[in-house]
Order: structure tokens, then C-alpha cells, then sequence
């Protein structure tokens, strides 16, 4: 860890968090079904900001947080992941400079639920999680965290849901181009470029935005391995240069149109493509009593991933009342591979060449279709069913390769060495009911929803099919949402949610997997039942003058059927050739099968099979502040702070004993100022950002995963009412990801801690600076 005066003196000065960019004011006007619209923003509002944007404070009864983009923007986040990383409880355990799947408590990414525009959409990880560095900030008009349930939203956010809401036609009005470049701690530098109008057309409103940015990231590691923690004896060392070099196209468009008296139509689509070469170069070498072996490990790996969604929704009056069709497609594409050399030399003369190639081929599609209504059922009292129908398809195929050489210098001339599908089917129907009341003081909200799953799993190895599965499972989900605002500036709310987390995909799929946990193999299990989770939130908001927020919030998950690793008691694949003259002997001598000597097991096999299971409860709580605010109680009205801290907690029990839940950071907090200077069209600001140490225990493994404080700043200028300039940098402090890794060849080693290896693992990126200029029209 690296304590910079810098850092030091930030966390004794400021008091505050993730900043940016000034807000519009917006008018309203009454809509044809009689609600009100916010009339459109001017675009160049977004281009040259004289005020400083906050936190919103919502009217949702359910508890949610709202940032809009120009919360975000001054800083010029290239990524919804740079923006996320500024939220209350929002975590990530990438690489350095990487934010990609969040965390938001802390959990692994698959309990957090992504939206888009309020819909669910596939994505990149068999966790069933989508990466939010894929969806490009200029894309995006705010975000939402939705801390608990809803009847009229799926269910699967045990650790709360982030709504990505991108730009729409009916909010934004003219024209912009931002134009930018970023430059990298190695001297590289690569452009950005944007664009977005909207306007009237075709009987409505259109916006089109596109977006086209280079991606680069190039790290330094460094590894050291020794007998144990005593690092008394080293074995090994490993230097290794990554360079993550590509680009990102992405477009979205959005019409919406009047219909008739009452009725509105609206089309929205977006689309993602990522190209993208991620290159290593290993230098590795071990000690092996009086020999020194040295590898050299050239590795590729290209990325070429594609996300796109479309929908179209129709809202109309009806039957005294409201309703709404909505139908949506999004889909995810993979066509990638991994590709590594290794090149051995003993005592500097040349020993052994390998390699080997991995492509993936995947394909994950969901289909949709909403129906709802909405109907007053009294003076304060609104009734809100519905329907959601969902269909998924998740087909994806690894295919392997290798190669051995005969002689040095030998070409590389892959060969197939297996192939391994799966198709995973989903089929959904989800009816829901939801009463709600609005009062002076108070609101609540109460709904059931019956979540009902069909899915099928088959799977082929080389071709042949191997196996099929089928589970059904239902879920009743019941939520409680109150709101009490105590006075015109106090705000307590209360929220009860039962809520559920479907396995994995990769847990589902019944393919052994050799040597997946050190020696042991996996055995995917398709009738995992899912998690389930009961879960409260209690939080008070406090309105700080006009503009500022104060809020705290306690929560708690009590998780049911948790997913763990367990031992099915089978010898693994390499125990079972360890002892294969046991076993022969043991046929012999008994006159029976080969399967029933491995079954009466007579020999002491030091791997086995595991498999994932429900096996128990697990515990979530913890405890999220944040502050957005300007500080004109002390004469600083054109100052903004902005903090948010997160305490995380959790408690699980695994093969041995008690844990937090894997990888879910300690803590988590940012803080940091903006600073307006109306008199000369400018702006600077600063943030700060430290994530706690991480702990994850798996059959084999133990990490403890540690990164270094994360500063970025930024000035910018404004040119009259059309123009800007803006300078940010970022990772000032150069942070580092930091990994103290306990290897064990099996469970029984790792019981008694007889290491195989322990590791100290460090990655770092260097600063990136970046240039961008805005210009409205």
C-alpha cells in the first residue's frame, strides 16, 4: 500500500465524494393521460455547466438513489463502470483500472441485477451478470439504485438493483459533439468521440447518439511464490506486462410519439460492439533443487463482443385506468478465444514447448413481453397488474487446442483437443399484483409477485450429446415499501423484500471439468434449486437547503439454500489413475466391476469430485452513508462535497467453517469536492476513492485481494454558451491491486494447511490523463 502526503492530507481536509457537472432546470407540462412531463433539456446544458449537480432526492416510495449524468461528467467517465465506482456500496474485484462487474454490497456481481431502461438484459458472466464497463457514459441520461424490491420488477437482486435509464427523445432537445483523447502512463494515446442530436420528426421526437472510443489499459505484474506464508524459501517469480489495447462502437436511438388522445408509443434501441486484443508477455523462473528453469509465456487473448436490445412500448387509458405493452429483445454475442505459449529452458538450455488455444463461441438471447395496468381504486389508493413473459437461451461452446514440440523452433501446429456445448433454456411467466397510497406524510406500497421457471440444460462433448436436465422451480416474492416524511426536510423509509439469485450457468451444466479446484474436479449439478433471500431496509434522508441530500441506511439479507461447493465423495480423475493397479488388483481379487471397486472405494484418494449444492444460510447487513451537498451554510455556495461510506459485512459457512461471503470488500467509501468559479467560466474538482481488503476461500484457494487509494481531478473552462474544455486525470496516486494467494492441492491439505504454494501477486497501471472538448449546436 502506498501512503502519498497527497492522500493524506485529502482524507484530514475534505468532506465529500463523487462529483460532477451542473443540472438543467426542468418545466413541466401535462400530459395526454393527465401526468405531467419533464419538458426536454437543452443539450448544451450538458456542454457548458454553470452550476454544480447533486444527488436527487426522489418521490419513489420504494428506496432509490438518482444520479444524473452531469452528477458524473466533469470528471468525463469513459465507462458506466467509471460511474458506478462513485456510488454508495458499489465494489469491483477487476483489474486495476478496470470496472467491469459490480458488486454492489460487496456480493459477487450475479446478486446484483443491471437494467437497462428498467429492462433486464444478458451479459458477458456465467454468474448471470452484465458488465457495466460495456455502455459508454455519453450514452446514459441517469442511474438509479434501486435498494429493494418491487412487485412490478424481477426479482433476482438480492443485493439491490443498478437502472442504467440511457438517453430519451422526449427529454433532450439539439445537438452536441464531444471530442477527446486520453493519454496512458507508457506515452500512448487514444481518441474519443461522440455525438448526439434529437429533435422533432416522423409525427414525434428522435435522439441518436453514437460513440466510438479507443480501450487501453497496459499493467506491470509481478508474482512470487514460496513454500508458505513464511516466506522463508521462494520458488518461483514471474514478470508480466499486459496491454488491454481496442475500441468501443455503440449507438442508441430513441422515438417517442403521440397517439390519439391518451396514447404514447415509444422505440428505443442501443448497441454495443467491443474489439479488443488483451496481450501478455510472462518471463518465469523456478527453482527446482540445483536447476533453474525458464519460461517464456507469450499469451493472446482477442475480444469480439457484441451487445444490442431493442424494445417498443404502447401506453394508452383504459378501463378507467392505464395500460401498458411493453416488448423487448437483447442479446449478447461472444466470438473470442485465449491463446498461450510457454517455452521451457533448464539451466539455460531449451527444454519443452507448449501452447495452448481456447475459442468461445456464445450466445445468450432474452425475450420479453410486459403487460400492465394501472387504475385509481380511490382517493389515494392506486392499483398496479401485470404480467412479465420472459424466454432465454444461453448456447455456448469452448472449443480447446494444444500443441507439443519435438525439436526447438519448432512451428506451432494446433491440434483439437475437445470441444465442450451447452444450451441452457429458460422460460419465465411472472404475474404480479401491487396496491399503493400516497398521503401528505406518508406512502407505502405492497405487492406479491410469483415468479414461475422451465428450464432445460443439454450438453455435448466433441460432438456427442452427453446428457439433458430439466428444473422447475416458483417463487412467491412479496415486498413492503413505507414512507414517512416527518417534515418538509426529514424522510424515514422502510422496506421488507423477498428476493432470489438463480445458480450459475457453469453450476448447472453436469460436464466433469478435470483438475478444476487444484486436483480436484467439478461436476456441474442442474438441480440446484435457487437462492432465495428475505431482506430489510431502514434508511433516513435529510434535506440539506435546496439542493443538498443526508442520508443513512441500515440493511439486512437473510439468504436461504445458499450455493457452496460440496463433496460428492467420487475419487477425481487423477486419484483414480494414481491408483489404477489398485484398482485392478481389487477386481481381481473380488470378481466384481471396475465401477463397483472405485465404489466400494479401498484405497485413500487424495482429490475427488465436488459439485455445487444448497447447504445452508448465509447473513448480509451492513450500514451505507451519503452526503451531496454545496456549502453555502459557510459562505461557499459555489462549492459542492460529496461522500458516500459504506460498512459490508456478512457471515457463511463453507467446508471449513465460517466466512464472509466471497470477495466482498470491508468497506467502501469516496469523497471529494467541485469548486465553480462563475467569474472566469471555470471549474476544478477532486476525488477520492478506497475500497477495503477482500477475503474469498474456494475448495483449494484462499485470496485476500487489496487495492491502493484511487485519486482523480479535473479543471475545466468554459467558452461562452456553446463551448468547453475539460482536463481530468485519473489514478494519480498509481494504486495497485495487491493478492496474497493460499494454494492447496486438495481439502484435506487445506484443512491441516499443508501449502502447495503461497503467492504475492501486484498489478499497477499507472495515471491517465485526458483531454475533452464539448461543443453545442
Amino acid at each position: 500500500m502506498k501512503h502519498h502526503a497527497l492522500a493524506i492530507g485529502l482524507r484530514r481536509a475534505l468532506a465529500c465524494a463523487a462529483l460532477f457537472p451542473a443540472s438543467a432546470a426542468w418545466s413541466q407540462t401535462t400530459m395526454p393521460d393527465g401526468s405531467t412531463q419533464a419538458q426536454a433539456k437543452q443539450l448544451d446544458t450538458l456542454v457548458v455547466q454553470g452550476e454544480i449537480a447533486y444527488r436527487n432526492r426522489t418521490d419513489d416510495i420504494e428506496p432509490v438513489l438518482s444520479y444524473d449524468l452531469e452528477y458524473f461528467q466533469r470528471f468525463e467517465p469513459n465507462t458506466v463502470g467509471d460511474m458506478v465506482k462513485r456510488l454508495p456500496s458499489a465494489v469491483f474485484i477487476s483489474d486495476i483500472m478496470e470496472y467491469d462487474g459490480v458488486r454492489m454490497r460487496g456480493l459477487d456481481p450475479g446478486y446484483t441485477q443491471v437494467l437497462i431502461n428498467g429492462k433486464k438484459v444478458p451479459g458477458a458472466g456465467d454468474d448471470r451478470s452484465f458488465w457495466v464497463d460495456r455502455i459508454p457514459a455519453e450514452m446514459v441520461d441517469h442511474i438509479e439504485i434501486l435498494r429493494s424490491n418491487s412487485a412490478n420488477r424481477s426479482g433476482d437482486a438480492v443485493a439491490g438493483a443498478i437502472n442504467i435509464v440511457l438517453r430519451d427523445a422526449y427529454l433532450f432537445e439539439g445537438s452536441y459533439v464531444r471530442l477527446g483523447a486520453n493519454r496512458y502512463y507508457d506515452d500512448e494515446i487514444n481518441p474519443t468521440f461522440g455525438a448526439v442530436t434529437s429533435g422533432q420528426a416522423l409525427g414525434g421526437r428522435i435522439l441518436a447518439g453514437v460513440n466510438v472510443q479507443d480501450r487501453y489499459n497496459a499493467k506491470i505484474k509481478r508474482s512470487d511464490r514460496f513454500n508458505d506464508p513464511s516466506m522463508e524459501e521462494r520458488v518461483s517469480w514471474e514478470d508480466q506486462t499486459e496491454v488491454k489495447d481496442g475500441r468501443d462502437y455503440s449507438g442508441n436511438i430513441s422515438y417517442t410519439a403521440d397517439v390519439g388522445q391518451t396514447g404514447r408509443v415509444n422505440i428505443n434501441g442501443f448497441y454495443v460492439k467491443t474489439d479488443r486484443d488483451v496481450t501478455e508477455v510472462s518471463h518465469e523462473v523456478e527453482y527446482d533443487d540445483q536447476d533453474v528453469i525458464e519460461s517464456d509465456v507469450p499469451g493472446l487473448n482477442p475480444i469480439n463482443q457484441k451487445n444490442w436490445g431493442i424494445g417498443a412500448g404502447y401506453k394508452f387509458d383504459m378501463a378507467g385506468g392505464t395500460t401498458e405493452f411493453d416488448l423487448d429483445h437483447a442479446r449478447f454475442e461472444d466470438d473470442s478465444s485465449v491463446i498461450e505459449e510457454k517455452h521451457e529452458y533448464v539451466n539455460g538450455q531449451w527444454d519443452a514447448s507448449e501452447a495452448e488455444a481456447q475459442s468461445v463461441d456464445a450466445r445468450d438471447t432474452e425475450t420479453s413481453l410486459k403487460v400492465a395496468h394501472r387504475r385509481a381504486i380511490g382517493a389515494a389508493t392506486e392499483l398496479e397488474l401485470g404480467v412479465d413473459y420472459r424466454t432465454k437461451e444461453r448456447d455456448i461452446a469452448y472449443t480447446n487446442y494444444a500443441w507439443e514440440a519435438e525439436e526447438e523452433g519448432d512451428s506451432v501446429v494446433y491440434e483439437l483437443d475437445g470441444r465442450l456445448a451447452s444450451v441452457i433454456e429458460e422460460d419465465r411467466l411472472d404475474p404480479y399484483i401491487m396496491f399503493s397510497g400516497r398521503g401528505q406524510r406518508f406512502s407505502w406500497e405492497a405487492g406479491l409477485r410469483y415468479e414461475t421457471t422451465q428450464s432445460d440444460i443439454t450438453y455435448s462433448e466433441d460432438g456427442e450429446a452427453q446428457g439433458a436436465a430439466s428444473k422447475d422451480y416458483n417463487e412467491l416474492l412479496p415486498s413492503l415499501h413505507l414512507k414517512w416524511d416527518l417534515t418538509d426536510t426529514d424522510r424515514v423509509s422502510l422496506s421488507l423484500a423477498r428476493s432470489v439469485k438463480r445458480p450459475n450457468f457453469n453450476e448447472l451444466i453436469p460436464a466433469l471439468l478435470d483438475g478444476e479446484y487444484g486436483d480436484n474436479d467439478y461436476l456441474g449439478n442442474p438441480l440446484l434449486e435457487p437462492e432465495t433471500a428475505v431482506g430489510i431496509d431502514l434508511g433516513f434522508e435529510h434535506r440539506l437547503g435546496k439542493h443538498g441530500v443526508i442520508g443513512i441506511n441500515f440493511f439486512y439479507r437473510d439468504v436461504k439454500d445458499l450455493i457452496e461447493l460440496v463433496n460428492t465423495g467420487e475419487p477425481s480423475e487423477d486419484a483414480l489413475d494414481g491408483y489404477a493397479d489398485d484398482i485392478e488388483d481389487y477386481v481381481e481379487e473380488n470378481g466384481v466391476s471396475e465401477e463397483d471397486a472405485i465404489a466400494a472405494n479401498p484405497f485413500d484418494p487424495e482429490s475427488w469430485v465436488f459439485t455445487s449444492a444448497n447447504v445452508g444460510d448465509g447473513k448480509v447487513y451492513g450500514v451505507e452513508f451519503d452526503l451531496s451537498t454545496p456549502l453555502t451554510a459557510l459562505g461557499l455556495p459555489n462549492t459542492g462535497v460529496f461522500l458516500n461510506y459504506s460498512y459490508l459485512d456478512s457471515k457463511v459457512d463453507d467446508f471449513l467453517g465460517e466466512r464472509r461471503f466471497n470477495n466482498q470488500a470491508k468497506s467502501v467509501y469516496n469523497i471529494g469536492f467541485i469548486h465553480d468559479l462563475p467569474d472566469l467560466a471555470a471549474s476544478f474538482g477532486v476525488t477520492y476513492r478506497k475500497q477495503g481488503d477482500a477475503y474469498s476461500r474456494i475448495l483449494a484457494e484462499e485470496v485476500t485481494t487489496s487495492y491502493g487509494e484511487d485519486l482523480e481531478l479535473f479543471a475545466e473552462k468554459r467558452f461562452g454558451d456553446s463551448f468547453s474544455i475539460r482536463l481530468s486525470a485519473a489514478n494519480l496516486l498509481d494504486a495497485s491491486k495487491d493478492e496474497f494467494i493460499h494454494k492447496f492441492d486438495n481439502q484435506a491439505d487445506q484443512q491441516e494447511r499443508d501449502y502447495d504454494e503461497y503467492e504475492l501477486e501486484t498489478e499497477e497501471a499507472g495515471p491517465r490523463y485526458q483531454v475533452v472538448m464539448r461543443w453545442a449546436f
